[in-house]
């Protein structure tokens, strides 16, 4: 078995940031016994530095309720409505005619399963898709009731729950962002804040309006990206590290939230896109044999973001990886990345 070394990971980060428009990379790797804990970062980014995590924001939300659903005061079958206003579940799933909207189950959401669009990269039939809006600088607010309206005008893709079928998108999570209020009693951004609190992730924090703590923006080419109202709205879009995003990542899969015998059962997987795979609230990253015949890869659970970020547990290896490239244009990189220091494992 191969040892990582602090020089050749520093040599991999370094490399990362060779490829243009990469700008910066920080990367943590930890060995689950702990006799292995590295950093490294290289370019516009210091090993401590605090970046945007994108979709592994969705990770932190299902930890939150796995630990609601452990101790029984959420379950995997309750159906949405039953903590949603009608307001917002009337009309919310029109498929072939037919209303599915009460179907909906909390496991729907935390599966990708509900067949809902997401109205952030779905194509939206009176204007442009709202991601590419907002990456050329059109920032605005989207309040759960905003995403809702947007998602009724929107095409569905299948019932809720239908066998074999999968979609990823940003909508069922804001709707589980919304039922974790209404079953905790406070906003999604203080649950998040109490949790960070918690786990002593002192340089962690949901973007608000006003908050003054810097981070390094992510890039879509060579052009940084500044989208407060977008980020403020949501109430759970997270700045971190790589170190703290281990923490985090650690308690998760060492069964903090969800009692560890039981983690094997969240992966329920249905494809989502290539080369990714989406279970009960978690993600995972495979590479088939014929990729990669020669030095097969092994399969990464946990999540990544959009903007290149990783929180990945590697249980052949039994290591957890964590960190970003930090570049929305080029998501190739970051797995060729994973995949470098991977091997060297």
């Amino acid at each position: 078995m191969r040892t990582l070394s602090q020089s050749t990971l520093d040599r991999i980060v370094e490399e990362t940031v060779a490829n243009p428009f990469i700008y910066g990379a920080s990367f943590q790797v930890s060995t689950s016994d702990g006799s292995l804990t590295l950093s490294s970062a290289s370019g516009n980014l210091e090993p401590e530095a605090r970046f945007y995590i994108a979709s592994i924001n969705k990770l932190m939300l299902s930890a939150v309720t796995l630990r609601l659903i452990r101790d029984n005061e959420l379950r995997f079958t309750d159906r949405i409505a039953q903590y949603l206003p009608a307001d917002l579940m009337d009309g919310l799933h029109i498929y072939q005619g037919q209303d599915y909207s009460g179907e909906i189950t909390v496991h729907h959401l935390l599966t990708q399963t509900s067949g809902l669009p997401c109205y952030l990269i779905d194509k939206r039939p009176d204007g442009p898709k709202v991601m590419d809006g907002l990456l050329q600088g059109n920032d605005q607010a989207w309040s759960t009731e905003q995403v809702v309206a947007q998602v009724k005008k929107m095409k569905t893709r299948f019932r809720p729950g239908q066998p074999g079928k999968a979609r990823y998108g940003n909508t069922n999570f804001r709707l589980l962002g919304r039922i974790l209020e209404n079953v905790i009693g406070k906003s999604l951004d203080t649950i998040l804040t109490d949790l960070f609190e918690e786990l002593a992730m002192k340089n962690t924090f949901v973007f608000r309006l006003g908050d003054e703590r810097p981070f390094t923006a992510f890039y879509v080419k060579n052009a940084p990206v500044s989208i407060p109202q977008y980020f403020a709205s949501a109430q759970y879009d997270i700045i971190s590290t790589a170190q703290d995003l281990m923490v985090f990542l650690r308690a998760f899969f060492e069964g903090y939230f969800y009692p560890k015998e039981s983690l094997q059962a969240l992966e329920q997987w249905n494809r989502i896109f290539f080369p990714f795979k989406y279970g009960i609230g978690i993600q995972k990253f495979y590479t088939p044999w014929l990729f990669s015949p020669f030095r097969p890869v092994p399969d990464m659970v946990g999540h990544c973001g959009s903007v290149g970020t990783a929180a990945f547990y590697i249980p052949e290896k039994d290591v957890f990886i964590t960190g970003t490239v930090n570049q929305i244009s080029s998501p190739r990189i970051l797995f060729q990345t994973l995949i470098k220091i991977v091997n060297q494992l």
